[in-house]
């Protein structure tokens, strides 16, 4: 079980997930590029599942791209709002369930073939990581796709040194750098390497296919702050920078696709 689950479900009741992609130009990059990753890799006749499916934003998008997605996630708000989303859509392969990303209890080996974790490895700390690899391993079918988004240490705290007058300063350097946690809430966010995440799916397993970043925390304000025609002047760089692994370190959320 994850160990800071009453903090998880404490945030998560004060702060509103559902519509978060929608929240700011910025804020839907990460989704937009995510989906842009796993382009080709999820076929018709694939049951998918999604640890940490929060209330439901990729469920609903894939529903009418596989033969079956089911969601797990932590929160019982989000399963709540995700179950009435099913309900109100009509659409009978979707369903969701409270779960735990670090024991799939109920989930039979090699049953999906396709894993997603979306968001469980932002909150949680090396020893627990391992944890959602080795039950997302043991769900995954052999051939399978896995895709596991994570928080990049060196991106995240660049844009914090870039665009907040508290940054850098010597708690950051070694909450992040040393510990791999945030600095505010070192109990709550979770950091890594593109490097690191490589190596712990190689020891499940894994095989990589890409690694690579979905947004990029030192463009964030100037993001929001363009103009339509500025923004779409941006996509270009922002195209070649989520598609280049040699940029994935300086991205905030980035994300690792592997085959088993």
């Amino acid at each position: 079980m994850s160990s800071n689950q009453e903090i998880l479900v404490e945030q998560y009741r004060l702060q509103n997930e559902d519509g978060r992609a929608g929240l700011t130009r910025s804020s839907g990059l990460e989704f937009h590029y995510t989906k842009k990753h796993l382009e080709g890799l999820i076929k018709s006749t694939d049951c998918v599942l999604e640890v940490g499916c929060a209330t439901g934003y990729y469920g609903l998008y894939y529903a009418d791209q596989c033969r079956e997605y089911r969601g797990i996630d932590l929160i019982p708000e989000h399963i709540r709002l995700f179950r009435q989303k099913i309900a109100d859509s009509g659409r009978t392969n979707l369903s969701c369930q409270v779960g735990d990303a670090t024991c799939l209890n109920g989930l039979g080996d090699e049953s999906f073939d396709v894993v997603l974790c979306l968001g469980p490895l932002y909150h949680l700390p090396p020893v627990e990581r391992e944890a959602v690899f080795a039950e997302s391993a043991r769900v995954c079918k052999t051939g399978g796709i896995a895709a596991f988004a994570y928080i990049n240490q060196v991106g995240v705290y660049m844009g914090g040194c870039l665009l907040d007058s508290r940054y850098p300063n010597e708690e950051a350097n070694r909450c992040v750098l040393e510990n791999g946690t945030d600095d505010l809430r070192p109990e709550l966010f979770f950091y890594t390497m593109p490097e690191e995440m490589e190596a712990v799916a190689a020891r499940y397993g894994f095989r990589k296919i890409k690694n690579v970043g979905t947004d990029f925390m030192i463009a964030m304000q100037l993001v929001n702050a363009m103009s339509e025609e500025q923004f779409d002047q941006m996509l270009p760089l922002y195209d070649r920078m989520a598609c280049c692994e040699s940029c994935t370190g300086m991205a905030n959320h980035a994300l690792l696709v592997c085959r088993k």
